[in-house]
């Protein structure tokens, strides 16, 4: 089995580095390095580096490109100007999640590119295809073509810029992106991330990806694998595709409806989030603060004080930045109110909890 895992361009670097590999999403990914604490602090506090070469990057182009993008994804792409990043959503008919994706306006008009999760590129490239009848559009699937690193933490800036050679990467604000050339040869910069802290993600060629990994490794930017970008996604209050938003897990249900532009003409699912919206929904996901230390995992169950079940976890750690124990939970409607009182089954005993905002950390970084 694990001999059929793709490798991303940086495999064999992360095996020299000692990484410890692990699957995830069809590829041998490292999970840590150093230890997850550390490279989590290295993030919060300086600057840490990620492989995100399993990423997919899906380009849409041709005469209907625009209404075919509009089409598929839930945020409004009509007023983009190139250079600008939207996240949002592809759904099915019913409201439920086929993939949460970001949408890049190239320079050409009517080019986009689609960054999908690595997870989901055969299936969200698939979907894509069906709904191009009747589009006259080119969807050309290239992630195997491109590598990727996430540059993320307050000294990300100067490590872009002086490291790497992008001083161009100052100018950018969040959510924009740099498409330039380094011998004769096309790279992207954007100042983005998933994280919650100030960062850039570079796409290039796989050998010169592996260069520049080289190059910060060897100037004192640390190595983080899996591991802490979950634990720093958390913190942030970012959700993760297959825990927090699925096929069956709306974006309403997620709270994620401002990504969904219900004032668009029309996309795929925008009838049922607006009668999501218009009906409510059965479950919302939610933040527990537990008053213990001890340490919510996905599928613990959700309680009332008298036992009875009213959700499940999602995601859960004991917080490296904050030292609380939180969690993500999909609830029952009726309990998700800020402040509402519940209990996380772990194993034989229960543990009590309260309701709180889904973004736990707040940083600082303003661009």
């Amino acid at each position: 089995m694990e001999n059929l895992l793709k490798q991303t361009c940086l495999h064999d670097l992360h095996v020299e580095l000692g990484a410890k590999m692990s699957p995830f999403g069809g590829y041998d990914m490292p999970i840590q390095y150093s230890g997850i604490i550390d490279e989590h602090n290295a993030v919060r506090h300086a600057a840490g580096v990620f492989d995100v070469s399993h990423m997919g990057e899906i380009f849409i182009s041709g005469p209907d490109a625009e209404r075919f993008v509009s089409h598929i994804f839930t945020n409004d792409i009509r007023e983009m100007e190139p250079g600008k990043i939207l996240y949002g959503m592809m759904l099915y008919p019913d409201g439920g999640t086929v993939d949460d994706l970001l949408v890049y306006r190239e320079s050409e008009p009517q080019h986009y590119l689609l960054v999908v999760n690595a997870a989901n590129i055969d299936k969200d490239y698939t979907w894509m295809q069906e709904q191009a009848a009747g589009f006259d559009v080119r969807i050309d699937n290239q992630s195997d073509a491109w590598g990727q690193i996430a540059v993320q933490g307050p000294a990300s800036e100067k490590a872009v810029c002086t490291l790497l050679g992008f001083p161009e990467a100052a100018s950018l604000t969040f959510y924009t992106f740099l498409d330039t050339e380094r011998e004769g040869r096309r790279v992207i910069v954007s100042r983005t991330g998933y994280t919650g802290e100030d960062g850039f993600e570079i796409y290039a060629e796989p050998e010169q990806i592996r260069a520049w990994w080289r190059t910060l490794i060897a100037a004192g930017i640390k190595p983080c694998g899996l591991g802490c970008r979950d634990t720093l996604r958390f913190e942030a209050g970012l959700p993760l595709y297959g825990d927090e938003l699925t096929a069956e897990i709306s974006p309403v249900m997620a709270g994620l409806s401002m990504f969904c532009k219900l004032d668009k003409p029309e996309f795929i699912g925008k009838e049922a989030l607006a009668a999501q919206k218009a009906d409510g929904v059965a479950r919302k996901l939610v933040g527990i603060e537990l008053a213990d230390k001890a340490v919510p995992r996905a599928g613990y169950p959700v309680e009332l004080e008298d036992g009875t079940e009213v959700g499940v976890v999602t995601t859960g750690y004991h917080s490296i930045s904050l030292e609380k124990s939180l969690c993500f939970a999909l609830v029952d409607s009726a309990y998700a109110a800020l402040g509402t009182p519940l209990w996380i089954r772990i194993r034989k005993r229960t543990f009590a909890g309260t309701v709180v905002k889904k973004r736990f950390y707040q940083t600082n970084y303003k661009k």
